[in-house]
């Protein structure tokens, strides 16, 4: 447990940092002495929940924010799956905040149905071509290439007739959630 509290006086300090406040700053901001929070951020001062719950108010954090991290196994161990045609890889763990795919796009000559939904996305090709059907505008999107755009904007994604593609693929919460978790239509 000692190890844990020793990063709280560091972790306060680079918070109020990233501000660009002073000591005499955040002090005042959470009403209390300078010399008082001094002590806190070199640890000659236990931590007291008096003490930090005015200071991560103020600094916009959690009081957990200041405590050290379980380091888990970094390594993603997410099964790919199968959808319409498209296998769908994992590369990031499933609470992470943005999800992250490698999808391989099946060769078809038809373009899905656009769809509109909460969200934001983008890709990168990594081989093949795509076809990104944006507001009733095809763009074709050659490996090495980036796509972004607001899914609330009527879209589809394919890859062209020529062969499969493969992208990366970066979404927020709701738009993953439909590209790769939904049945089969």
């Amino acid at each position: 447990m000692a190890s844990e509290l020793d990063q709280v006086g560091p972790r306060l300090r680079a918070a109020r940092r990233e501000h660009g406040w002073t000591l005499d700053d955040l002090a005042a901001r959470a009403g209390m002495s300078a010399s008082t929070l001094s002590r806190l951020e070199s640890g000659k001062r236990q931590a007291s929940l008096e003490l930090l719950l005015p200071l991560t108010r103020r600094l916009g954090i959690r009081i957990d924010d200041l405590l050290a991290n379980e380091a888990g196994d970094p390594r993603v161990r997410r099964a790919p799956t199968k959808r319409n045609g498209m296998v769908v890889a994992p590369l990031t763990l499933d609470d992470s905040p943005v999800q992250t795919f490698k999808i391989t796009f099946p060769p078809t000559a038809t373009t899905p149905d656009p769809r509109v939904h909460d969200g934001f996305e983008w890709f990168y090709v990594l081989s093949g071509s795509i076809r990104l059907m944006l507001d009733g505008v095809e763009h074709v999107i050659e490996r090495g290439e980036a796509a972004e755009f607001s899914t609330h904007v009527p879209h589809s994604i394919s890859a062209s007739a020529d062969g499969p593609a493969e992208v990366l693929s970066i979404f927020s919460a709701s738009g993953e959630r439909l590209h790769t978790r939904l049945s089969d239509d």
